[in-house]
């Protein structure tokens, strides 16, 4: 639900240093996998009286990782209600991760057993604490008004609290809970796009394998679906595909759109037309800058400027087109930049070569769409670096209902 994130950064003795082999880049470990520590670490001073400094446990992925103990404290030691809090410091590797340097909270105590019901299982009850959000939307696959804990992590949480349990003689008529808290997560929070996915008060708790991969596209291409996903089971038909943070506010300038329609793509303007598609929206818009649009204009659709360079020359095609000069041609292929380009274009008045290109993003988008490119109505809008919108097309025969904060569009 927030990937990728900026990061915090923390001492480099504070924590464990796995590395990718053979890339030089350090994975990292998951919050899931941190709670899960905390969690295990937590239930096994509860229960043998003697604080703990290491703890291991067994990830998803099948590796077995020991975690070092950030704290582990008595909270409460009043007989029969006692309670332990563990932590352990999240360590993103070389993610760009804003929960990188959070420390994970567990606090955990021991009661009667309960039924199983919502964040019940097995009789270990999963609540959230200060800094981990609660899921306010459907769409997410956590249950409404349950803490934002994703399946693999509760499981993670659940398995380890369990064996913690019968290793050091909890018995079958007794349950565990844990509180799950992180003290700086209402802060990281506004990092991710947890409150436009309807997680609110925090951070979410994820992770399917246990480790963080660096600058994961996997991740990030998921991310992208699930925030599709969640606007589709929340009834809206209309999504914003934004490439870059700077044009998904420019746009809040012309589009009167809940925050929870608008995803940042990145590179991933194919993936996400599909994905709108196959979830039965009725219309996507991209919007973004001259780069990003130049790539998609050509009909490429993975925007990485490692996979593919703007062309200025094929720009200034573009405005050999709209009237341009062969000496502003010229001038124009020698940019080695979209915004270099953009900046040329608006000096000597080339604007209409900037609705051609949204134009041809429109047609290049229905192409890629192929058979199914008449279910969905596809607009671009691209702006300058200032937030001007220099050019606009649909494809549907009345174009982009926009409005404007500052009057009319």
């Amino acid at each position: 639900m927030s990937s990728p994130e900026a990061g915090q950064g923390l001492p480099e003795s504070d924590y464990s240093r796995p590395t990718v082999r053979g890339k030089g880049l350090r994975t990292g470990y998951t919050t899931g996998a941190c709670a899960t520590a905390a969690t295990k670490a937590a239930v096994t001073a509860l229960l043998t009286g003697d604080p703990v400094a290491n703890i291991t446990i067994h990830l998803p992925m099948g590796q077995d990782v020991e975690f070092t103990l950030n704290r582990c404290e008595w909270t409460d030691r009043t007989p029969g209600s006692e309670k332990v809090l563990c932590s352990v410091i999240k360590d993103g590797g070389d993610d760009p991760d804003a929960t990188h340097g959070a420390e994970i909270c567990v606090t955990v105590s021991i009661g009667p057993k309960v039924e199983d019901g919502p964040g019940t299982e097995q009789g270990v009850t999963i609540t959230s604490g200060i800094g981990v959000g609660i899921v306010k939307f459907p769409g997410t696959g956590i249950t409404v008004g349950q803490p934002a804990v994703t399946r693999v992590p509760r499981r993670m949480i659940r398995e380890h609290a369990l064996e913690a349990g019968k290793t050091h003689g909890l018995g079958p008529d007794h349950g565990i809970t844990a509180e799950i808290s992180v003290p700086t997560g209402e802060e990281v929070a506004l990092k991710t796009t947890n409150a436009r996915l309807g997680v609110i008060g925090g951070i979410s708790i994820l992770g399917s394998t246990g480790v963080v991969q660096p600058y994961s596209t996997a991740a990030w291409r998921a991310s992208v679906n699930l925030a599709v996903d969640v606007a589709a089971t929340n009834k809206l038909d209309h999504m914003v595909l934004a490439t870059g943070l700077a044009s998904e506010e420019f746009t809040k300038n012309h589009l009167d759109l809940p925050d929870m329609a608008y995803v940042g793509i990145g590179i991933f303007s194919g993936a996400a037309l599909k994905r709108c598609v196959a979830r039965g929206f009725k219309r996507a818009t991209h919007v973004g800058m001259v780069g990003k649009f130049s790539k998609m204009a050509m009909g490429y659709f993975v925007t990485h400027v490692a996979g593919n360079k703007v062309d200025t020359t094929f720009l200034a095609e573009l405005a050999g087109k709209c009237g341009a000069s062969e000496k502003l041609q010229k001038e124009m292929a020698a940019t080695t930049s979209g915004r270099h380009f953009g900046e040329i274009a608006l000096a000597n008045d080339q604007l209409e070569l900037f609705t051609l290109m949204s134009q041809m993003v429109c047609d290049e988008s229905h192409k890629l769409l192929g058979d199914d490119a008449d279910k969905l109505i596809v607009d671009a809008m691209c702006f300058d670096f200032d937030g001007t919108l220099l050019g606009y097309a649909s494809t549907a025969p009345d174009g982009i209902p926009m409005v404007s904060r500052f009057g009319a569009a």
